[in-house]
């Protein structure tokens, strides 16, 4: 886990104009094939609280899972990691909107398409959808999140929103809060509830 964190650092020194060797050496130490491109943390979190559930360990499939810092950052990321750069085959999750940027950042980079899935909105929408708002709020009161939550209700700015859109705009009201839920809602899931985005990257990996 310390060597999967040192590569991901390492590949966003990269992303950013440092060397590129820490991630060559680090990809090959850990035996990686695989490069997962995800847009931020809260991505990261869900898609290892699947794999945990599953009982896999990615890395040690090699399977190197790299939060990106923005969706902005996927032609950067693709050329760093894909057939350009280290060559690893590319998977990954995009949301609807940005899948122009996925689409324009993999064919500068030759990579295929189809290790990458659409979230309608947006990973959180997919599970809050799967969920259910009624049971999401359950999670955000077990977690002691309720006062959190009546303040952000009571503001002008969410009053008559679908509860849905409120409970997604809340998750990312507060630093560190996304991923938290990300984890969070993932473990609430049945197998069967698991949003098909998510599932299918899990099972192509």
């Amino acid at each position: 886990m310390a060597e999967m964190r040192a590569f991901r650092d390492a590949v966003s020194g990269w992303a950013a104009g440092g060397p590129r060797e820490p991630a060559n050496d680090l990809a090959v130490r850990l035996g990686l094939r695989t490069a997962v491109l995800l847009e931020g943390l809260s991505d990261l979190a869900a898609v290892e609280a699947l794999a945990a559930r599953h009982g896999r360990d990615l890395a040690a499939e090699g399977v190197g899972v790299v939060p990106m810092g923005g969706a902005m950052n996927v032609g950067r990321y693709a050329g760093l990691l894909g057939p350009p750069g280290l060559g690893l085959r590319l998977a990954g999750l995009c949301d609807e909107d940005e899948q122009r940027f996925y689409d324009r950042g993999l064919e500068r980079a030759r990579a295929p398409h189809r290790g990458f899935f659409v979230c309608v909105t947006d990973l959180e929408d997919e599970l809050i959808r799967a969920l259910g708002t009624a049971r999401v709020e359950e999670i955000v009161r077990a977690e002691g999140d309720l006062r959190a939550w009546q303040t952000f209700l009571h503001q002008p700015a969410h009053h008559g929103r679908p509860r849905q859109q409120q409970l997604r705009r809340f998750l990312g009201t507060k630093k560190g809060r996304k991923i938290r839920y990300g984890r969070l809602l993932v473990e609430a899931l049945a197998p069967e509830e698991v949003p098909p985005p998510l599932d299918d990257l899990l099972t192509s990996l």
